[in-house]
């Protein structure tokens, strides 16, 4: 799998750690955003229990068929919103998804994922908004604290985002895309020894993604520790993507290291947002 860091943008900078406009999506594994990475999970986004074809263009096809057939369907909705936001057509997702939770309304699981699909498209503040909606204080969900975190962090929010995080962690101990999120909240203000304390209790969990083991070389090779770096980020992988990984990294951590006076972009792996 190739090394992939799924924030849509890297905005220029002459700091180490630009705030960044989009994130997106997230895989939980580092391939596809879901996650955007899993899912936000069962309770937050119980969807229709037929198996979804495993081809994104057919699943939008069969869901969307659904969908069309009855547009103030929830489960038809959630499941055409989530293959769309799959399919990478992350607009028309929001839009559908937008309907549904009008025609809709309290449906906790469709604003759930119609606030991913707001992150999606770099509407942090509407998404922090929405997805505020779908879960309650009394009954919170840490996924969705986990994704607000995220949201708040895009928006320079960090010291806030990380009480998110905080909550999150109460809920769900050492759960290592939470850990992942808050070591890269960290990055983003540039505090690295504490990234990297963060990243390294995540890519110690036997539950930890390939995309946890990634954002824990690029904040060890902003420090400049890249021989450790390399060794990270290729560890257990075959020897073309061990090599497709370390040459992003050379490239990303490059891009930290232009002339005095020109613009830098810095390299930054998205945060996780579970889908």
């Amino acid at each position: 799998m190739r090394l992939r860091f799924s924030l849509a943008r890297l905005l220029a900078s002459t700091s180490l750690v630009a705030a960044v406009a989009m994130g997106l999506g997230g895989c939980t594994a580092m391939s596809k955003l879901s996650d955007v990475t899993g899912s936000v999970g069962p309770r937050a986004e119980a969807g229709p229990t037929d198996r979804a074809p495993a081809d994104p263009v057919r699943a939008v096809e069969v869901y969307g068929e659904r969908y069309r057939a009855n547009p103030k369907d929830a489960d038809a909705a959630l499941a055409y919103g989530q293959a769309l936001r799959a399919n990478g057509q992350r607009a028309q997702a929001a839009a559908v998804l937008e309907q549904a939770t009008i025609a809709n309304p309290g449906n906790k699981a469709l604003l759930a994922q119609y606030g991913r699909a707001l992150a999606d498209n770099g509407n942090f503040q509407q998404a922090y908004d929405v997805l505020s909606k779908a879960h309650s204080p009394d009954n919170p969900d840490w996924r969705l604290l986990s994704v607000q975190g995220t949201a708040l962090d895009q928006m320079g929010r960090h010291e806030e985002a990380r009480s998110y995080y905080a909550s999150a962690l109460k809920i769900a101990p050492g759960d290592p895309g939470v850990l992942s999120n808050l070591g890269l909240s960290y990055m983003l203000s540039r505090d690295l020894p504490k990234a990297e304390e963060a990243l390294r209790q995540a890519y110690a969990s036997p539950r930890a993604s390939i995309r946890v083991r990634q954002n824990l070389g690029l904040v060890v090779g902003l420090q400049g520790r890249f021989a450790e770096a390399e060794t990270i980020v290729k560890a257990d992988l075959p020897p073309d993507q061990a090599a497709a990984n370390v040459a992003y990294l050379k490239e990303m951590l490059s891009r930290s290291d232009a002339p005095r006076g020109a613009p830098k972009r810095t390299p930054l792996a998205s945060l996780s947002q579970p889908d």
